[in-house]
């Protein structure tokens, strides 16, 4: 494993699942492409430049939506 802190678990989450989501959803955006040699770059570009809007976002949203779901579920 990489020796990161467990205190900056938030931030390695955040660059997970902003990733990850944002890879799916351009994917799934770039779907019309298929069968078209545009489809791995225009893939690309938009997981970029949605992974560099996300991850700020996930950062700082993250936090407060785990709080709303322990807020609404219990033991």
């Amino acid at each position: 494993m990489l020796p990161i802190p467990r205190r900056h678990a938030h931030y390695v989450f955040a660059v997970i699942q902003s990733g990850l989501t944002t890879l799916i959803a351009s994917g799934i955006a770039s779907l019309p492409l298929l069968g078209s040699d545009r489809l791995v770059r225009n893939w690309l570009v938009s997981w970029a430049t949605a992974w560099v809007v996300m991850l700020p976002v996930v950062v700082v949203a993250a936090p407060a939506i785990r709080r709303l779901a322990e807020a609404m579920t219990r033991d």
